[in-house]
């Protein structure tokens, strides 16, 4: 939804209000109120305040945002707006209306995607950024906030200016926006609770039990200590470099803003899936985390058959009730889960009733699928691992941002594992020479788990039934 336009008539009793985005307008009747949608204006109550239109009907108080008028469809295509008792707008709240203020219906990660672009079209440079998205009317209509944080880079925040501050919060907006995106695409976002810890604070962890014992009366009391260390989870960085081309980056429709969103989005989310789960991937000190799977023994599958997975699982449970643990998520490919939800008893009915290739639930826990599991030794014949998870267990230090940079002068390795150091056979791309454009994305994220116990998996399955 754009920009409201009001019109009134000579008596203004009648308000057309044309929204400016759907290229549509309404017919309202203002009642003895007299209210106008979208200007300061005296309520109820004597005080004053701008009026917001909601898209489910509702004209909304501007500071509180509480339903104040009702939007009433009468013959003709006229709405009447009635006045809402107090009352009434609670018990509409609690019958489960949303009240949200009007904005431009955008998909996740646009307003983020836009602030790239525009860095990306300027070369970097923020005044002609800021300038492209002022010249641009439907983003300053759409996404104000992208304007809001390249002006506040441009002119220098002081200690004597009492808001320059609320640029930082629009920026923190856009990105946790784009995060918010990215979220339920990797397996890390569709994880219910996972452990959240900050950055750089040691976390304390139990790793055995005190001793404790039956005693007769008047006899010795055992005597025991539990066991105890610390985890601290330090900053790591996910970075990559998207290589756009200019054409992509000057156009400001929505197909083009869409690719350059999964372009940034992409990278990013392949990486972290892949690592968070690769039995492979070790810690890499001061760079990279080890996988949650990393250094845990696994079951390997005994066979294909229904009977030999259930074999299987009861081993891998085992595991868990021998740790006093218990798993609650499960990890696997789409296309294991798919082939393990055809399987079908001899009477035809579902062995897993409630899973399919996008996930669901197996076995009472709910299920994560991705493509981005990697095979067992690389080869889709060695099949894929199914991981057993206490979510608790696992500690997740997130920061929720993304940081972004352009370049079009450098020169880059277009290799997804460049060589380190470079040498004289490193081919070297410059975006100067090919019309290109390279925005350099950063995550902060760690995670480690809590409990050794709390992950195990079951190696190389391809269960068919």
């Amino acid at each position: 939804m754009g920009p409201l336009t009001l019109t009134y008539d000579a008596a203004g009793n009648v308000a057309q209000v044309a929204d400016s985005a759907a290229k549509s307008s309404v017919r309202y009747q203002r009642d003895s109120s007299a209210i106008v949608i979208g200007k300061t204006t005296t309520l109820p109550d004597g005080t004053e305040s701008s009026i917001h239109y909601s898209a489910n009907g509702l004209l909304l108080d501007g500071r509180t945002n509480a339903p104040l008028y009702q939007q009433v469809q009468l013959p003709g295509g006229v709405s009447v707006l009635r006045t809402i008792a107090p009352g009434a707008a609670a018990a509409q709240s609690r019958g489960g209306v949303r009240v949200e203020n009007v904005r431009a219906n955008l998909d996740k990660g646009i307003p983020f995607t836009r602030y790239a672009l525009a860095l990306a079209a300027a070369k970097g440079n923020l005044m002609q950024a800021l300038a492209m998205v002022q010249a641009n009317k439907a983003w300053l209509d759409q996404t104000p906030e992208v304007e809001t944080v390249l002006k506040a880079a441009v002119a220098a925040g002081t200690t004597s200016d009492s808001t320059w501050a609320a640029p930082l919060v629009e920026y923190q907006v856009m990105a946790s926006e784009f995060i918010e995106y990215l979220r339920p695409r990797t397996i890390i976002g569709r994880i219910p609770g996972l452990r959240r810890v900050p950055f750089k604070v040691k976390v304390p962890r139990q790793t055995a039990v005190a001793t404790v014992g039956w005693v007769g009366e008047g006899k010795p009391k055992p005597v025991g200590k539990g066991a105890f260390d610390s985890v601290t989870l330090d900053h790591y960085k996910i970075a990559g470099i998207i290589v756009l081309t200019e054409e992509l980056v000057r156009l400001s429709n929505p197909a083009a803003e869409g690719l350059a969103r999964e372009d940034l989005a992409g990278g990013i989310i392949q990486l972290m899936d892949q690592d968070f789960v690769d039995p492979d991937k070790a810690v890499s000190a001061g760079v990279s985390p080890a996988s949650i799977t990393n250094g845990v023994t696994p079951r390997t599958a005994t066979g294909v058959t229904y009977a030999t997975f259930v074999a299987d699982v009861k081993a891998v449970m085992q595991n868990f009730m021998d740790n006093n643990l218990s798993p609650d998520v499960i990890i696997m490919r789409e296309e294991l889960a798919l082939a393990m939800s055809l399987i079908v008893t001899s009477l035809g009915n579902q062995q897993f009733p409630g899973l399919t290739k996008d996930g669901g639930t197996m076995l009472g826990l709910p299920v994560v699928t991705s493509q981005n599991i990697p095979y067992t030794e690389d080869s889709p014949q060695e099949g894929s691992p199914i991981i057993f998870l206490r979510a608790s267990d696992i500690m997740l230090a997130d920061d929720g941002q993304v940081m972004i940079d352009v370049s079009r002068e450098a020169s880059v390795q277009m290799n997804d594992a460049p060589d380190d150091p470079a040498s004289a056979s490193t081919v070297l791309t410059s975006f100067w020479q090919h019309n290109l454009v390279g925005i350099r994305a950063e995550r902060m994220i760690n995670w480690a788990k809590r409990r050794s116990a709390a992950v195990q998996f079951i190696a190389a399955a391809k269960y068919t039934g």
